[in-house]
Order: C-alpha cells, then sequence, then structure tokens
C-alpha cells in the first residue's frame, strides 16, 4: 500500500503553521530587549513559514485521516523541513546585520565573529535542526556574541523541541476529542504513553507539566544565584534536554559547584516520562521507585556517574575528589539525559583531554538515553530493558519444554509469548537501524576530516549527534566541512524521530520511483 501523499501535505502544512506562530511569538521578545532590528527578520520568517504551512493545509483539506505509515511520513518530513525552516531567523538577523539597513534607533549592532557564520544557510540550518532536535551541538562559536533574540530563539525551539513539534500542533490546531488521526500523528513522534483517554487532553496536560517543571527551574537558578536571563534561558534548554547556553563554556561559564548541583535535578526531571511526573504530582510518590524506567534512570545515572569518576580519579586529572566527583555527576548526568550542558572540557579536536575509557563510559550513556515518554532521546532505557530481559528470555527458551507457559517479565508487566516476540523485534530493529546510521555517519567524517582526530572523538561526536546530547569533543563547529555538517544533520533528524519514521519514509520514497518492489 501507497503513502496517501495527500494526508502526509495537510498534516505537514498544520505542523508548519505551529512553527510560524513560534517566529511570531518571538517578536516580543525581540523588542523587549530594544533589539529592532531583528523584528523583520521574524515577522519575515513567520510569513514564510505560515505560507508554506497555509498553502499545504488548504490544498489537501480535504484529505483522509492518517493511517500509521501516513504518519510516520508525516513526522520525519515534517521535522526535516521544519529544521530548514527554523534555520530563517539565524539567516535573516546575520543578514540584517550584515546590510544594516535601518536607522540608528533599530539597534542594530556591529558584526561580530559569531553572528556572521549565520550568513551560511547550512550553519542555520545546523543550528535550527541541532535546536529542534534538542541536540545542542552548535555553529556559534561564542554564544556571548548572539543578539538576545538568536538566543532566546534557540531556547525556544529546544523547548518546544523537547516534548515535539505535533505535540505541539496538536495541543493548539487540533480540535475535538482523542480523535484517531490525532493519536496516530502522536504516535509517530515516537510517544505512545496517554495520561487521559483524550489525546489532545494528554498533550495539553503534558504542556502543564512541561510549563511547571521549567517555572521551577527558573527558580532553582535563581535561587542558586544565577542572573534572570540566564536563568530563564538555562531552565528551558535543560528541562528540555537540550543543552543550549548562552555562554560558550556553558555551565562551566560561571565557575559554581552550587549551581551544577542544582543543574543535575533539571536533568534528572527532563528524564523522567510525563505520566511519571503526573502520578508524582498527585502525590503517588511511589513511582520514584515502583516505575521500571524511573527506577533505572537513577540507578544507571548513580552507577555511571561512580564509574566515570573512579576513572577520572585513577587518571589524576582534577585537583581534589569532590571536583572529580562533581564533574563526573554532572557530565555524566548530562550525556545521558542526552542535555549537553559542559562544565569540562571532553576533548580539543586532534588533542586528547579525557582518556579513552571515559570518552567511551560517556558515549555509552549517551547511547541508552532516559525514560521513554521524557525529553530524552538514545535507544531510551525501556528499549534496553527490552534487548537485555528479551535476550535472556531467548536463550532460557531453548531449554524450556514445548508445552511450557512462555512469559516475560518486563517490570510489572508479564508479557506473553506474541507480546514478548513482538517488543523484542522492534527493539532490536530500532537497535540495529542506530547502529548502522551510526556507522555511517562515523565512516563519512572519518573520510572528510583530518586523520589527527582520534576514532573515539570521532565516534562521541556522531554518537552526541545521533542520540541528540550535544556534548562534542572538540570536533564540531564552523570550521567542519560541509559534508560532515551535513552528515550530522541528518543524524540529529534519524536519532530524534527514533530510526522507524525516517525508514518508512525512505521505503515509501523508494517505492515511488519504483526502486524496488
Amino acid at each position: 500500500m501507497r503513502v496517501d501523499t495527500r494526508t502526509v501535505g495537510r498534516d505537514v502544512g498544520r505542523i508548519v503553521q505551529a512553527v510560524s506562530l513560534m517566529m511570531a511569538v518571538s517578536v516580543v521578545v525581540a523588542a523587549a530587549n530594544g533589539e529592532f532590528y531583528a523584528i523583520p527578520a521574524f515577522l519575515a520568517s513567520a510569513a514564510v513559514v505560515a505560507g508554506v504551512g497555509t498553502a499545504l493545509a488548504r490544498r489537501y483539506r480535504d484529505a483522509d485521516p492518517p493511517a500509521k505509515r501516513d504518519a510516520m511520513v508525516t513526522a520525519a518530513t515534517a521535522w526535516m523541513l521544519v529544521g530548514v525552516l527554523g534555520g530563517l531567523p539565524f539567516l535573516l538577523i546575520a543578514w540584517t546585520i550584515q546590510v544594516d539597513p535601518f536607522p540608528v534607533w533599530a539597534n542594530t549592532p556591529p558584526m561580530d565573529s559569531t553572528t556572521v557564520i549565520f550568513l551560511h544557510p547550512l550553519d542555520a540550518v545546523f543550528e535550527s535542526m541541532s535546536g529542534f532536535t534538542g541536540t545542542g551541538l552548535t555553529m556559534a562559536a561564542v554564544e556571548e556574541q548572539l543578539p538576545r533574540s538568536l538566543h532566546w530563539w534557540r531556547s525556544l525551539i529546544e523547548w518546544v523541541g523537547g516534548v515535539g513539534v505535533i505535540v505541539l500542533t496538536v495541543a493548539i490546531l487540533r480540535r475535538g476529542g482523542g480523535s484517531s488521526g490525532s493519536y496516530t500523528l502522536y504516535e509517530s513522534e515516537a510517544r505512545s504513553e496517554k495520561i487521559h483517554p483524550s489525546i489532545v487532553t494528554t498533550v495539553r496536560e503534558i504542556w502543564k507539566i512541561f510549563v511547571g517543571l521549567t517555572v521551577g527551574s527558573i527558580l532553582l537558578y535563581l535561587l542558586a544565584g544565577m542572573p534572570l536571563w540566564d536563568a530563564i534561558n538555562h531552565a528551558m534548554t535543560g528541562i528540555a534536554t537540550g543543552g543550549f547556553s548562552v555562554h560558550s563554556e556553558s555551565i562551566g561559564y560561571y565557575d559554581s559547584p552550587l549551581i551544577e548541583y542544582a543543574t543535575v535535578p533539571i536533568m534528572v526531571a527532563g528524564s523522567i516520562a510525563f505520566p511519571v511526573h503526573y502520578l508524582i504530582f498527585r502525590g503517588e510518590l511511589r513511582n520514584f521507585y515502583a516505575d521500571l524506567q524511573t527506577r533505572w534512570v537513577f540507578i544507571w545515572f548513580g552507577a555511571g556517574s561512580l564509574a566515570l569518576t573512579g576513572i577520572l580519579y585513577a587518571n589524576g586529572q582534577y585537583a581534589t575528589f569532590e571536583e572529580t566527583f562533581r564533574l563526573s555527576l554532572f557530565q555524566f548526568v548530562s550525556a545521558t539525559s542526552n542535555t549537553g550542558f559542559g562544565t569540562a572540557t571532553i576533548g580539543g579536536g586532534t588533542e586528547q583531554v579525557w582518556s579513552a575509557g571515559a570518552t567511551l563510559l560517556t558515549c555509552l550513556g549517551m547511547l541508552t538515553g532516559g525514560a521513554a515518554g521524557s525529553t530524552t532521546s538514545g535507544l531510551k532505557l525501556i528499549r534496553v530493558a527490552t534487548l537485555v530481559r528479551g535476550t535472556v528470555w531467548q536463550i532460557r527458551d531453548v531449554f524450556r519444554p514445548d508445552t511450557a507457559i512462555r512469559y516475560m517479565q518486563l517490570g510489572e508487566r508479564k508479557l506473553d509469548e506474541e507480546q514478548a516476540q513482538r517488543e523484542y523485534t522492534e527493539a532490536t530493529v530500532v537497535f540495529v537501524l542506530w547502529v548502522a546510521f551510526l556507522a555511517i555517519g562515523v565512516a563519512v567524517l572519518l573520510r572528510v576530516l583530518s586523520p589527527g582526530y582520534p576514532l573515539e572523538y570521532v565516534i562521541f561526536d556522531v554518537m552526541s549527534a545521533q542520540s541528540n546530547v550535544g556534548l562534542d569533543s572538540g570536533i564540531t563547529g564552523p570550521g567542519m566541512p560541509d559534508t560532515a555538517k551535513a552528515m550530522l544533520i541528518v543524524n540529529m533528524w534519524v536519532g530524534r524521530l527514533e530510526i522507524i519514521p525516517v525508514a518508512v519514509l525512505l521505503g515509501a520514497a523508494f517505492r515511488r520511483l519504483d526502486l524496488y518492489r
């Protein structure tokens, strides 16, 4: 069966319309900060994006509700298109500063060495894709030089991207109760959890929780001594496990153990599934340990931090044990939650800073990610648990008699043989495809980069992109070859959608071109 392109076109259009509203809202922030020169750039971006979205939505307004395959293609197409169109504010604001067409009252600043980078469209798209996918890798060499309006845009797209642009669309533009079409789209964005029977009510509940966690994060940062503007931006990107910062040294800029320790619970909160947050907020605190994924968030984050502490302390890289533990805790939680905030230099490009063991342990954390249904990426802990338990189950099954009743225990769930086989197969397929795309990314970067970069650092940066983490070893930056930037854009896109929608899109494209039957 072929994908219904009319359905895909209509739903992609509606998603793009929602993104245009984000650009329009950003005008208020530019005006509040006296950056009047940025207002036309946001308005022009909003007009272009709204025009594209409205044209698609109206042209195909009578299309049928999406089937599962249509929703998968919609998700993959929309995320790529949103990543490209989201680069317009970066490009247009950089162009405005370069040309300086407005009077003095517009407060156009002189061009600087960071903003000028976004005159290159590929760098603007890279920054946008990194933001929307919650990755946090950046082309901005010195974030302090960026206008506040671009600080805001980077934080906003990460904040929305953490929950998902389709979730935003369902919350704003969808009407009525839990229609099957809305739920199918919701599932296509790598989500399946429902807090209420109605999917629209569910996504609105998710946004209430998310806004509440964001406000709480802002207050926590203010109490720890962070300035208000910094607290707003870091709270948005921290709870979204995105990792964009307003400083080139990230959280390490503050040189404050209190702020570093305050950041850890924010990143952990972003790693816990929204339905669990909902239950905890209702007073059901047992879910901190009763829920399988939440329990493993704390176990894995704690064990990994202690292991990294041991490696770094044995290498004698930091002055005291407390500093070693604090940096290890922060960096492992940052990597495993896929946030990407930094307080330590992991690598200096061709110069090795962390040992291969410390780097690869951090890669393992990036691979697993946090809980499904949270703002994190990576494989997700539930898939890792399914792979481990499923493999053990498959081996034990060999020794059971044919008449035995087979089931697999996964947390509080007791899966029969068919369910266990289905979930194990899905987790295996995602893992194999995930590794395949990772290998492609590593191969491309090894081909186009200088041979002086250590292999583990190349793996680190590609895995950081595909797990939507944002930590880097000194490789990723504006000086990269364009081929490497384009490859990492693809890795970020693939990682955010958890592989399957991209595979369905490619399959649909190949079928339409009659490349296979």
